[in-house]
């Protein structure tokens, strides 16, 4: 059994309050290494190309308002 085949089983064991502990650590975590990943990329220039496209758009008048108007 590896390490991940070992943390499944434990956590399979968990009661239900510290499976929802242990679920809130990962929506946590995932959430921080988003967030990380997208600032490196935004650092180092890799979502230019939505400014650009952003910027074309709204002088061509292609933009519209989000949520839309109802």
């Amino acid at each position: 059994m590896d390490r991940v085949e070992e943390i499944e089983a434990a956590i399979d064991g968990l009661p239900p309050e510290e499976f929802r502990r242990i679920a809130q650590w990962f929506r946590e975590r995932d959430q921080a290494l988003w967030n990380a990943q997208l600032d490196a990329d935004s650092q180092s220039h890799k979502l230019d190309f939505l400014f650009d496209e952003a910027e074309a758009e709204s002088s061509q008048g292609l933009l519209r308002d989000w949520p839309p108007a109802r």
